[in-house]
């Protein structure tokens, strides 16, 4: 007998959509902030060979681009299942007590990164009236920390979409769209 697709639901549609929609979006942020940095580290290693001199700004931009990614990259971890998971003793407990668990921790991880980039609105609030800039690029500090609440938002929202899908749905669901038995098989397979 084989399993036929069900049919989704309009809250499972909204999920979908909501997250197809970040998911576009940091893998741009993602390949952009990798090729904008490759690009400055290349044009920076070039200049320093051939005229004998860095690029003063080389330094800041690659810091900020690091921010971009690394925050961009955090929601993109989190909605293919690809965080850090310490798994030994919830792989030993029933299923029942696992979705349970799952629940728990989708749902206290989205509300601490909501909580999170709140607080880190409030650290750029901060930066800004002590109007720190960077030397060499003459930028406002703060504006390369935007990516911090942002990231910290996303992947927020992403773990409470995955709570709503483990509420929604009687599988346990490592992101929106990863199932916990995929997730195995693809551990097996490697």
């Amino acid at each position: 007998m084989t399993d036929a697709p069900r049919e989704k639901s309009g809250l499972t549609r909204i999920i979908d959509g909501i997250d197809g929609g970040i998911a576009a979006l940091e893998r741009v942020i993602m390949a952009v902030g990798v090729i904008l940095m490759a690009v400055n580290t290349i044009t920076n290693v070039v200049s320093r060979f051939v005229f004998n001199h860095s690029i003063v700004f080389a330094e800041e931009l690659n810091s900020i681009f690091i921010l971009l990614v690394t925050f961009a990259g955090i929601g993109y971890a989190a909605r293919h299942g690809r965080h850090i998971r310490m798994s030994a003793i919830s792989d030993a407990l029933p299923a029942r007590v696992r979705k349970v668990l799952m629940i728990v921790i989708t749902f206290v991880t989205g509300v601490l990164l909501l909580v999170l980039a709140w607080y880190s609105v409030q650290y750029i609030i901060g930066l800004q009236a002590k109007g720190r800039v960077y030397p060499a690029l003459g930028i406002p500090v703060y504006i390369s920390y935007l990516w911090v609440p942002i990231g910290l938002f996303v992947t927020g929202i992403q773990y409470i979409l995955t709570f709503i899908r483990n509420l929604q749905e009687p599988e346990i669901y490592l992101s929106t769209n990863l199932r916990e038995a995929d997730a195995q098989e693809l551990e097996l397979e490697l």
